[in-house]
């Protein structure tokens, strides 16, 4: 049975509630009866269990995206970030999209020998590998699992390419690795900025690390002679698309050298959680956002066709475009050739336990 609590802020979250599970049978709702109900904490702490990892790689086919394999060293995200594309996929783990995509997360173990198996079957061919694709591989939980340095080891080991996409600071920890990767071509870095402004930071992604923090993150990684680029996602019409070209211009001042932007995408149970948190927070222009968002989304709150899913339509997501394209122009963006991986490097790993080795 799943219970829809009531819409309630808790410190250091995002989600308000937890959503009917769509796969659950029944769905239950509290209503206050006037009898008495236990008292919901404020705060939620995290709990985390661990899962044996079946295989390693996760593939698509999806003509929207820059990859067609990515590794998900967790399940889950504790950053809480309201409008995470991914939090419907806790439903298939009989855990709600809502709070508990942010607090009940899953730590996928073996995940290293799984990827070093993968890698070494004959059919394998090398291209690059999206670090990761349906969390962040640096959240919270990294500092305590080290699971993405682990892989990033074992890439460099067979020479692999990879792409990462992060919020948090904590990348820095693993720049001495970064670094030995980007001498070989290997490695290429996009840090997520959202927006430039702190309080709206803390609301929309409670557990990332703060705007200067990304950009410090940016400035780093670039002196270490790391690839860098910025990802200005998601934009928000009435939110945070203002922002857009001082996002941009920050990032390349901090040393990005390419960039992309995504627009806001609310698949299945995303869209009532966005709407409740808007509500909660930007009641006063809810109804604003949400009226943008459909103009450029057919009418809906989401459209799920390849080449419309991440940039939208009308005319208020084509002028987002162009202002992007102006944007990268003046700032040199986009560079031809910055950040290339090469797959000819790639040498398969020798199997575990080869007595020839």
């Amino acid at each position: 049975m799943a219970i829809r609590q009531q819409s309630r802020l808790r410190k250091g979250r995002g989600a308000t509630y937890d959503p009917h599970n769509r796969f659950a049978a029944t769905a239950s709702e509290a209503v206050d009866d006037g009898w008495w109900q236990e008292v919901l904490p404020d705060r939620l702490a995290t709990t985390v269990r661990d899962e044996p990892s079946k295989s390693a790689l996760s593939w698509n086919r999806s003509p929207d995206l820059g990859f067609d394999r990515s590794l998900n060293p967790y399940r889950g995200c504790e950053h809480g970030c309201i409008y995470c594309y991914a939090r419907p996929s806790h439903a298939y783990w009989d855990l709600s999209p809502g709070i508990d995509f942010e607090t009940r997360l899953i730590a996928r173990t073996g995940l290293v020998e799984r990827l070093r198996e993968e890698l070494c079957k004959p059919s394998y061919v090398c291209r690059p590998i999206n670090l990761s694709g349906n969390t962040d591989c640096y959240q919270p939980l990294e500092a305590e699992r080290g699971t993405t340095r682990a892989l990033l080891e074992l890439l460099l080991e067979v020479r692999h390419p990879v792409t990462i996409v992060t919020k948090s600071a904590l990348i820095l920890r693993d720049r001495a690795l970064l670094a030995a990767m980007a001498e070989q071509q290997l490695v290429h870095v996009f840090v997520s900025v959202t927006t430039l402004d702190d309080e709206l930071k803390r609301t929309l992604e409670p557990r990332t690390a703060g705007p200067a923090a990304r950009l410090r993150v940016l400035r780093e990684l670039a002196a270490e002679g790391v690839p860098v680029g910025v990802l200005a996602s998601p934009m928000i019409p009435g939110l945070n698309e203002h922002e857009l070209e001082p996002i941009l211009q920050a990032a390349s001042e901090a040393g990005a050298r390419t960039a992309a932007w995504m627009l806001l995408r609310l698949p299945l149970e995303v869209a009532p959680l966005f709407r409740d948190w808007l509500q909660t927070h930007y009641p006063q222009r809810a109804d604003k956002v949400m009226s943008l968002i459909r103009q450029c989304r057919g009418g809906a709150d989401y459209d799920t066709r390849f080449g419309h899913r991440m940039r939208g339509e009308g005319v208020f997501a084509e002028l987002l475009k162009q202002r992007f394209q102006q944007s990268c122009r003046r700032l040199g963006l986009n560079a031809r050739d910055y950040g290339r991986l090469d797959c000819s490097r790639f040498r398969a790993p020798r199997p575990q336990g080869d007595l020839f080795a």
